[in-house]
C-alpha cells in the first residue's frame, strides 16, 4: 500500500551525492521535503530542482529542509548537483526500496524511473501533503503554499 496523507513517513537510509548514509531520522524536527524525480539532467527533473533552488533561501527560512532522490548513482547526483549549484541533499535510490515504501516507483519507463511525486512531512515524521502532479517550474511555491496551508489547519 503506497502512503498517505496521515501516516508515518517511512524511514530510510541512503547514500547522498558524497557517499554518506543519510536517514530521514536525522532531520526529525524539521519540516522535510521528500521529492521523488525520474532521472538526473533530464529536462523536467532539471526544471523542477532549479526551482527549488532559486526558492531555496525562502525554503530554508521557513524551516524546510529539501531532499531529492532518484535510482541514480550519488555519482551522477554529484555531477547534477554540481552543475546546476543545488544546495540540497540528493539521495540515491539504486535498490528502488525506498521509493516502493513511498508509492513512488513505477514511474516512467517502468521500473526505471521514480514518478514524479513530492511528499511534505512534518517535524513528528508524519506526512502532511502528497503531490501526484507537480508544477516543475513552481515547485517551490507549491511546497511554500502547502507547508503554509497546512499550518494554518
Amino acid at each position: 500500500m503506497p502512503v498517505k496523507v496521515g501516516d508515518s513517513a517511512p524511514s530510510f537510509q541512503l547514500k547522498d551525492e558524497t557517499g554518506e548514509m543519510r536517514t530521514l531520522a536525522e532531520f526529525r524536527g524539521k519540516k522535510v521535503v521528500l521529492y521523488f524525480y525520474p532521472k538526473d539532467n533530464t529536462p523536467g527533473c532539471t526544471k523542477e530542482a532549479c526551482s527549488l533552488r532559486d526558492g531555496y533561501s525562502i525554503l530554508q527560512e521557513a524551516g524546510i529542509v529539501i531532499l531529492g532522490v532518484s535510482f541514480d548513482s550519488p555519482e551522477s547526483h554529484r555531477k547534477f548537483k554540481d552543475k546546476h549549484n543545488l544546495p540540497f541533499i540528493l539521495l540515491s535510490d539504486e535498490k528502488k526500496e525506498v521509493a516502493k515504501a513511498y508509492g513512488a516507483s513505477g514511474g516512467l519507463l517502468g521500473s526505471l524511473m521514480a514518478k514524479r511525486y513530492t511528499y511534505l512531512i512534518d517535524e513528528l515524521g508524519k506526512i502532511v501533503y502528497i503531490f501526484k502532479k507537480v508544477d516543475v517550474k513552481n515547485h517551490a511555491e507549491e511546497v511554500l503554499q502547502a507547508f503554509s496551508t497546512y499550518s494554518k489547519s
